[in-house]
């Protein structure tokens, strides 16, 4: 993993701010380096089933809303869709067709039989009482009954969403079906065939792609200084669980901002902090106030960016500090950030593989519920440890084989993958 290379020199010059341009960028890489058919290109350069439904709300006031409910689902050649619903004020039809573009890559990558999915509704939860939301969610699904289902496509929680939505999408798919149909979603509460570990899934992943990656510079996580943007879901796991390994966190942030400790943070004691104060860790009286685009920049070993897409951009590429990024948010470093990060010798492990964690215990979830046969937490982060290290070792391979950057050798496993399976099945009729 030492050389790195560019992973293409054509470059749109709106991929930093198209997503779904950037995936098909990634794609594009991929598939020069595979020497890929470019009719076989064209057809996985386009989602299989676009699905635009209305969905009408009524708030509490009594009035009418009319909001937009999207799911793209980008390919099935190797099984069944899946991919998360996000409830977020950016969302829009080409987010979310690159994001279901790039959980086919990231299945296919971890060797789990599903293609890619991703839904979501452009809203800010926050905005939205309890009862509206589950409003929002019983229609949104009842809306795509046709369209999903456990052998078709099986959404997930995501940004904004979480098992509360997934206990009520599962109900009312099982009320229009007139049976209990637990594998319809995963992500779910324990009582209705939820799987154990799926909450810190994610950030356990990132923690055992940041350990492996340290391993290979012969190195542990003991000291590490580690600095995570975002303390939510993902972050805030990962950081829990980096701490426990004896990593040092020294910043971690949120949307509202950020807190410094030079000598490392007492992660437990910042969460308790958090739930005590709505969310919040400004203000935590051990540690100083730092912004999230000063968090980026901090001289560390690892950054972890764990929030939003486009934080690493050609504006603040030159002032990151950091020699290992690991991707545990989707999309966080651009195209041309990734280029000049890779010049310079820094490692960036990118989305697909690091964030992968949850849909592999998705994935387990969906296994465990099919079978009716549920697990202990012990086995299944056993399980997911497994495939995740499988999985980057097989990228560490490629990469030194091809002497290709570590972003290309995952996107040339999942897209190889893919475009095996299709040819290998044909083209109907």
């Amino acid at each position: 993993m030492d050389k790195k290379f560019p992973l293409t020199s054509d470059i749109p010059s709106p991929a930093h701010i198209c997503p779904f341009d950037q995936a098909c960028s990634y794609l594009d890489a991929a598939g020069k380096e595979l020497r890929l058919d470019q009719g076989l290109l064209a057809i996985l350069s386009n989602p299989r089933k676009v699905v635009t439904v209305s969905i009408p709300v009524k708030r509490d006031s009594g009035e009418i809303q009319v909001l937009a409910g999207h799911r793209v689902q980008h390919c099935d050649v190797l099984g069944p869709y899946k991919g998360g619903i996000r409830f977020h004020p950016a969302v829009t039809l080409r987010e979310v067709s690159a994001l279901a573009m790039l959980m086919t890559w990231k299945c296919a990558l971890l060797g789990i039989p599903y293609g890619g999915g991703k839904g979501g509704i452009a809203i800010n939860p926050k905005n939205y009482s309890a009862i509206e939301l589950e409003r929002i969610s019983r229609r949104y699904i009842s809306e795509l009954i046709k369209d999903i289902g456990p052998s078709v496509d099986i959404p997930a929680p995501d940004m904004g969403t979480s098992a509360r939505e997934m206990a009520w999408m599962m109900d009312t798919y099982s009320v229009n079906m007139g049976h209990a149909v637990p594998g319809v979603v995963t992500g779910k509460p324990l009582s209705i065939g939820g799987s154990l570990g799926r909450e810190m899934a994610t950030g356990r992943g990132v923690m055992i792609i940041v350990r492996e990656a340290l391993k290979d510079k012969g190195k542990s996580l003991e000291g590490i200084r580690i600095a995570i943007q975002g303390f939510g879901n993902v972050g805030g796991a990962a950081a829990e669980l980096l701490h426990q390994a004896g990593a040092k966190i020294i910043a971690v942030s949120t949307g509202s901002g950020g807190v410094l400790a030079e000598n490392g943070l007492d992660i437990q004691d910042l969460k308790v902090y958090q739930k005590e104060n709505n969310r919040k860790i400004s203000g935590y009286p051990q540690a100083k106030p730092i912004s999230n685009a000063e968090l980026l920049t901090l001289p560390c070993d690892v950054l972890i960016p764990a929030a939003l897409e486009n934080q690493i951009t050609d504006e603040n590429v030159d002032k990151i500090q950091a020699n290992l990024i690991v991707e545990a948010a989707n999309g966080p470093v651009t195209l041309e950030a990734n280029l000049s990060l890779e010049a310079r010798g820094v490692t960036v492990l990118p989305d697909i593989l690091s964030n992968a964690g949850g849909v592999v215990v998705s994935y387990l979830e969906w296994v465990q519920g099919l079978s009716y046969l549920f697990w202990d937490e012990e086995k299944v982060n056993g399980e997911m440890e497994n495939l995740m290290v499988k999985a980057y070792r097989k990228v560490v391979e490629q990469s030194q084989m091809r002497k290709i950057s570590p972003r290309l050798a995952a996107y040339v496993l999942g897209v190889g993958r893919v475009a095996q399976a299709m040819n290998d099945r044909g083209l109907y009729p």
